[in-house]
This record gives structure tokens, C-alpha cells and sequence, in this order.
């Protein structure tokens, strides 16, 4: 599954070196997130109410073209692959002309909201990452 935003930069995102500063992109990337697991059903309540939270451990992004002012992005997040506690989104922030601007790999923690500990991912997230390999497998059958 594919969760897809398009976004337009704000003057406000802009550093002295005329083009989005890069703690903007971070700022993207996470609101794309967000998109993600709405669109997989799975939004911050539905965490809370199976007793759990997710929080992002690490995030690794290559910066490849400068976004100025103006320019319209999209950003694009999918399921990579699923551990027993943690999972990985791949993210791409688009511009107009198909360049990749910024791509990154995000890695997730499920975490027990009560006791604040790593907990093994619900069954709910995992079948996110299970439907990304039968696509993937059967390529016929994306939608």
C-alpha cells in the first residue's frame, strides 16, 4: 500500500541558502508517515487503543536535489520490511519533473504505552508489510 501527499513549499521552509532547509524535509517525510497509516487504517488512536505507540529510532536520508520556493512535491511512503518489534517505511520526495529530491529509509519501534518498552508489532501493522511482499511477488495484482 501506497500513501501518496502533495505538498507545496512555503517561504517559511526556506534557509539562507535560498532552497528548503533540511530539517524541512524531515517535517515532510514525517506528515507523508502520517498519511501512511491513515490510509492503512491504523491512525494514533487505534494505536492507543491496542495499548501501544510507534516511535521513530532512525532515519536515513539522501538528499538529492535542492526544492526552492513555490516548487510542488509529492511525497511517497511504502511499506519496506517488518522485524518483531520495529518495521521500515521507504519515502521519496518528488518534484514536478519526476526528479527524486530526497529519499529516506524509517525505521519504527512499536513500544507498550504503559510500560515504555519495545512490544512486537500487532497484527493489524504487520499485515501492512505482509500485502507489500504478495504484491510485490505477483506484480499483476497491484492496484
Amino acid at each position: 500500500m501506497e500513501a501518496v501527499i502533495e505538498i507545496i513549499v512555503r517561504s517559511t521552509e526556506i534557509d539562507v541558502n535560498g532552497h528548503v532547509n533540511n530539517a524541512k524535509y524531515l517535517e515532510y517525510l514525517e506528515w507523508g508517515r502520517e498519511e501512511w497509516y491513515e490510509k492503512a487504517e491504523l491512525p494514533y488512536a487505534a494505536f492507543l487503543a491496542m495499548g501501544i505507540q510507534t516511535v521513530t529510532v532512525n532515519i536515513n536520508v539522501n538528499y538529492r536535489k535542492e526544492c526552492r520556493q513555490g516548487d510542488k512535491l509529492t511525497v511517497r511512503t511504502v511499506p519496506e520490511r517488518a522485524g518483531r518489534t520495529s518495521y521500515v517505511l521507504k519515502q521519496e520526495i518528488v518534484n514536478e519533473q519526476g526528479d527524486v529530491c530526497a529519499d529516506a529509509a524509517v525505521t519504527c519501534v512499536t513500544m507498550d504505552a504503559a510500560a515504555r518498552k519495545s512490544r512486537e508489532l500487532p497484527d493489524e501493522l504487520r499485515q501492512c508489510f505482509i500485502c507489500k511482499r504478495v504484491n510485490a511477488a505477483f506484480p499483476d495484482l497491484r492496484r
